[in-house]
């Protein structure tokens, strides 16, 4: 050791003159190993802090440069023999079972099987490869796999927006038989998710309407009387009732003169006019109002089509998008959704005329018109009292304007001084310039109604049955 001193001495100070050579030498075989997709692990770094720490011996003798000199060597062997056990891409195959439809924010299941192809015993970290739109539970997977074997995991997916998505990669990432390195891998396996509105909304509606409970949603019960040939009830004969529908077996067993009642069955069509443009950009409680109007609209559409009445499609914003023709039957709650499910609003000027003139060329029946927009200026107002005031005598015009939170909340601020006594006063006049828009949307036969976003569906249910229970289609 000392007859090799003064040699190992001079290269120590030859290359402390060249500190960027000692730099390059260990950072060059770093890129070089990470444009592969391998990386040091954590215990790498524990075996770097041996020598590391042998080399403050050298502040009390030169000659301890010998030790750190074999230490490194060792260290160096050490790392580059456990680089060769890492897996290379041919020793793992992978695929997903994933359900095509999911629903937004429910949980969705999704597995992934891992086949080990190696002869070794691999451990890894995977990862699926989903857009920032959804949510993963649990992440990452950890998987232990012997040879010749295959592992499934499983994890819930959550879908934080609507849309059709694609999930095209799996990443693995599986480490070396010591752990001083890890290796990235990926893998191409493509799956498509469309994400639907959330439909538990009517699941509860028939939940509540077999149980005669709908005013629990706010629905309200209409009576229906008519005289078609659907048999709704007895009761007394009055002078006006038709002889030809007094129950005689009924008469005579109460004794009195009983009818029957029949409850009309109208096969009627309502035609939803959705506004995509920049007015439905605002957000409310989370969504869009877009997405608001999606979820009324699929409500009323369930129940309509229980009803046996036809319902059909038409978004627009710059241009008429999507046409779903009205049509009567369950498949056409399947059409619906698959028209609206990745459909988002847009920055652009909404196009009535171009919307009620592809209306007036593809719908000749008389039908329930539900134009869904809001209200942002004058513009914007006479045209909807124009197209919708157009239309009415050959079908049924009705309006729905959203409101918004922050006007109605600054009109009624109680007592308000300084700003906020002209920020009142502003919100007030914008109000009563709303109202007076609706009035004459009513002067003109327009049905309307004005509700906030998040409380939509139980109004225009309402508005709906009422519509049915006054023949007015």
């Amino acid at each position: 050791m000392t007859e090799n001193g003064p040699q190992l001495v001079e290269i120590g100070t030859w290359l402390q003159t060249a500190p960027w050579l000692i730099l390059g030498l260990f950072v060059l075989p770093l890129l070089v190993l990470a444009r592969k997709g391998i990386y040091p692990h954590l215990p790498i770094l524990l075996l770097a802090l041996v020598p590391a720490a042998l080399t403050f011996g050298l502040l009390a003798s030169p000659d301890w440069i010998l030790v750190v000199v074999i230490v490194d060597a060792v260290a160096l062997l050490a790392a580059t023999a456990d680089l060769f056990t890492l897996a290379s891409r041919k020793s793992f195959t992978v695929s997903r079972a994933v359900e095509r439809a999911a629903s937004i924010d429910v949980a969705h299941p999704v597995a992934l099987q891992v086949n080990n192809l190696s002869n070794r015993s691999r451990f890894l970290w995977v990862r699926d490869g989903v857009p920032e739109a959804f949510r993963i539970l649990p992440d990452p997977l950890e998987v232990q796999l012997h040879p010749r074997s295959r592992g499934t995991l499983s994890y819930q997916l959550r879908a934080q927006r609507r849309g059709a998505f694609l999930l095209d990669m799996v990443h693995l990432c599986v480490r070396s038989r010591l752990r001083f390195w890890k290796r990235m891998l990926t893998y191409s396996c493509e799956s498509t998710v469309h994400v639907y509105p959330d439909l538990k909304q009517l699941s509860k509606y028939a939940v509540l309407a077999r149980t005669n409970k709908l005013s629990l949603m706010g629905v309200r019960r209409t009576r229906k009387i008519g005289q078609d040939n659907d048999y709704e009830r007895l009761r007394d004969f009055t002078r006006d009732d038709n002889y030809r529908h007094i129950d005689w077996r009924s008469t005579a067993r109460r004794n009195k003169l009983t009818v029957k009642d029949f409850q009309s069955s109208q096969s009627q069509r309502v035609i939803f006019l959705l506004d995509c443009g920049r007015m439905m950009t605002n957000q409310v409680a989370g969504l869009s109002l877009l997405d608001h109007t999606l979820n009324s609209m699929l409500m009323l559409s369930h129940v309509a089509l229980r009803q046996g009445d036809s319902v059909g499609l038409l978004c627009f914003s710059d241009c008429v998008h999507t046409y779903v023709p009205p049509r009567s039957g369950r498949k056409q709650m399947n059409q619906l959704m698959h028209a609206v499910f990745d459909r988002f609003p847009k920055l652009t000027e909404s196009r009535y005329d171009e919307a009620f003139l592809y209306l007036n060329t593809h719908c000749k029946k008389r039908s329930l018109v539900i134009l869904v927009t809001n209200l942002i200026d004058e513009v914007n107002s006479h045209q909807i009292e124009q197209y919708l005031g157009n239309v009415v005598g050959r079908h049924l015009a009705l309006g729905v304007l959203l409101r918004d939170h922050r006007l109605f909340d600054a009109a009624e601020v109680t007592q308000p001084t300084g700003r906020n006594l002209y920020t009142a006063a502003a919100a007030a006049e914008i109000l009563t310039w709303r109202h007076q828009v609706l009035t004459d949307l009513e002067h003109r036969g327009v049905l309307s109604l004005d509700v906030f976003p998040e409380d939509m569906t139980a109004p225009l249910l309402n508005r709906y049955l009422d519509i049915k229970a006054r023949h007015l289609l």
